[in-house]
């Protein structure tokens, strides 16, 4: 598994401010649904590549990704 860059809650909150990134939560529908951080778009980790084409469609965009994860 290559490493993803990781940004701290102050940077996601600055960048989000500024409206420069498309932030994107992999969590199932429901659990969206439930809960999201605001302006988060959907694209469930099992259907990625499926959707992400569609969603994300600005090839040049930065985009945050969270999920939940155990580990």
């Amino acid at each position: 598994m290559e490493d993803v860059p990781v940004i701290s809650r102050q940077e996601l909150e600055q960048k989000l401010a500024r409206k420069d990134v498309v932030l994107v939560e992999t969590l199932a529908e429901e659990k969206y649904q439930a809960a999201h951080l605001p302006g988060a778009i959907n694209v469930p980790s099992a259907r990625v590549a499926e959707l992400a084409a569609s969603m994300l469609p600005d090839k040049n965009a930065e985009i945050v990704v969270y999920c939940s994860s155990s580990h």
